[in-house]
């Protein structure tokens, strides 16, 4: 299977919103991540996506079909030289080592194309899959913090896993 980060485009609407709208997937997304997912906000999402040059908001593909977004969000202030990495990927596609392939290339891309030194994610406690994704991908558990997110009605341990640019 070919795995590759590419731009979305208008003609992955119907495959965002059949593959986003799942209660697995919100579940483990912050709350701007809406479920239901509705073709509205399949349309927001891609205007909003559009937006940024060079992209900083991807499509993870296999075989050419947008299976899930991966999104790099630099920081800015004091922080200006991180940028916070996201992702999810549709079910049907859970297990084969598609999200781990398409953090590395988004670290890569990351460090090209953007002045940052550290690129980190925030997985919830409770979701070992994405944990061990990025302990594939080399990030480093730098942080736990007890309790400090709260989703459908329940408290999470936030976790801080990061990788530095090698100098």
């Amino acid at each position: 299977m070919n795995i590759a980060l590419r731009p979305w485009t208008a003609a992955d609407l119907p495959g965002l919103v059949r593959f986003a709208n799942n209660p697995r997937i919100a579940r483990f997304m912050n709350d701007l991540f809406p479920h239901p997912y509705t073709e509205e906000n399949g349309q927001a999402f891609l205007a909003m996506a559009a937006q940024e040059n060079p992209p900083h908001i991807l499509a993870i593909a296999a075989d050419g079909q947008a299976v899930g977004g991966i999104g790099l969000h630099p920081r800015g202030n004091i922080e200006r030289k991180n940028a916070e990495l996201g992702y999810w990927l549709a079910e049907p596609f859970w297990g084969r080592g598609i999200v781990t392939e398409a953090v590395r290339q988004m670290v890569d891309y990351g460090f090209r194309n953007f002045d940052i030194t550290r690129i980190f994610a925030r997985p919830f406690g409770s979701n070992r899959a994405s944990q061990k994704v990025l302990e594939k991908a080399d990030f480093t558990l730098e942080a736990r913090f007890e309790k400090t997110l709260f989703k459908n009605g329940e408290y999470e341990d936030e976790l801080v896993y990061a990788v530095r640019r090698v100098v």
